[in-house]
């Protein structure tokens, strides 16, 4: 089996209008998916959500505020599964609920 790092992109979703019940739902959307995928004993660290704000370090020295604010869609966060292939990876990132606020999940093989 090979590590594929699952990376979660979101439009600019706005968290802090979102109600303390709605937050509550979400996250346990996030639970459950990821739960599946650790019950298949496909997870293989559990990842984390990122916060919006920081920084970005570009070449020559030059820190920004950011991270990335220029562009629609932010990294949310990211976990590791572990697969036999990039389809069957792709498979287990069916389901991912940054995909039902119109988000997107990036699938990369990890080099180890």
């Amino acid at each position: 089996m090979k590590d594929f790092a699952l990376l979660f992109r979101q439009a600019n979703y706005n968290y802090s209008k979102t109600s303390p019940e709605e937050m509550k739902e979400i996250d346990k959307r996030w639970q459950n998916w990821i739960g599946g995928i650790a019950a298949q004993g496909k997870l293989a660290t559990g990842g984390s959500r990122l916060a919006t704000e920081g920084t970005v370090l570009k070449a020559g020295g030059v820190v920004t505020d950011g991270p990335f604010v220029e562009i629609r869609e932010i990294l949310g966060g990211f976990i590791v599964v572990k697969a036999d292939n990039l389809e069957e990876a792709t498979t287990l990132a069916h389901g991912c609920p940054a995909l039902d606020s119109n988000g997107s999940v990036e699938i990369r093989p990890l080099f180890v």
